[in-house]
């Protein structure tokens, strides 16, 4: 089942444009039922974070460079956030960024019960 997902901005495709490019899109699969052809477009809102976000890709990108970089490849990096709120470790949600119980998690390299979670 082809699934090709769209993350854009908000603003970018108006709903005509959406259907369009979802109809452009299921046309490349004549041999399939419709039906089994998903064009999700999902709203990713451009933020302060973007800033911070490209920074760290530059950064990880720097770190990789000498296994992709100059080796005559192509290679993709795509990391995603997921939604915290589905996001356990060892049963505890994880701790807010820069919270001193984040801080306990990167010290001892492991979850270790904090807030709510200690018995």
């Amino acid at each position: 089942m082809p699934l090709r997902r769209l993350f854009v901005p908000p603003t970018l495709y108006s709903d005509q444009d959406r259907k369009d490019i979802a109809a452009a899109t299921l046309s490349v699969y004549t041999a399939i039922p419709p039906f089994y052809v998903l064009v999700p477009f999902v709203d990713v809102p451009v933020t302060y974070c973007e800033t911070t976000k490209r920074a760290f890709m530059d950064l990880y990108e720097a770190a990789i460079a000498p296994w992709t970089k100059g080796r005559g490849i192509d290679w993709k990096v795509q990391i995603t956030e997921d939604d915290r709120t589905l996001w356990n470790e060892n049963g505890m949600n994880p701790p807010l960024p820069g919270t001193s119980d984040e801080e306990l998690w990167r010290i001892q390299n492991k979850a270790v019960p904090y807030g709510s979670y200690i018995l």
